[in-house]
């Protein structure tokens, strides 16, 4: 998808709320496209009301939309020069590594993940590869205890924050963070001094 212009479509698209539609049009350049988009349809226009404009205007738009042939129907065939499907239901939570960025690991397999990967950070892989070579600080580092200096050791957890606007455009996510958070402090959870 580099340098490619991306339109979402299909019938899935009337099943995706608008915080959805703006992180994912957001986050194109973490799936190398130029921008991403979202044809006209009844969210747009649901968005033109929460958002404060008058009645008379939002039906200027679809009116125009429809005449131009614009407004999103599912129904329509459009052309375009290369299409990829994406089944939605499809779509699971999953993580980045554990030794490549570009390595996606479902939730549900992550410690099976980290423990076939911690030998390589321990130098006991096979083949030759170098100790620790490839693999995130939080595997390569060693030693029975975390350090006061902030260095990481096996099985430390990290938390990296990438702060973009698509991580603060989804107001339940944000506040689904943040109980996650209050029920890990109930349950004890507390940060190292470093």
């Amino acid at each position: 998808m580099v340098g490619k212009f991306v339109e979402f479509y299909g019938p899935g698209l009337s099943d995706l709320p608008l915080a959805d539609r703006a992180t994912i049009a957001n986050m194109a350049p973490e799936y190398g496209a130029t921008c991403g988009i979202f044809p006209v349809d009844g969210e747009t226009l649901n968005y033109l009301r929460t958002t404060g404009r008058p009645e008379q205007q939002i039906k200027l738009v679809e009116a125009y939309m429809l005449e131009q042939g614009m407004f999103f129907n599912p129904a329509a065939e459009a052309s375009y020069s290369d299409t990829l499907e994406l089944d939605l239901a499809t779509v699971v939570p999953s993580l980045a590594g554990p030794s490549r960025p570009q390595d996606r690991v479902p939730l549900t397999d992550m410690k099976a993940s980290f423990t076939a990967a911690l030998p390589k950070a321990e130098g006991r892989s096979e083949g030759g590869d170098r100790e620790g070579e490839g693999l995130p600080l939080a595997l390569a580092a060693s030693g029975p205890e975390p350090t006061t200096d902030g260095t990481l050791t096996d099985g430390s957890v990290g938390d990296r924050r990438h702060h973009q606007l698509h991580q603060h455009q989804q107001p339940y996510v944000m506040v689904a963070a943040g109980l996650v958070a209050k029920k890990a402090g109930e349950k004890g959870l507390q940060t190292k001094p470093w």
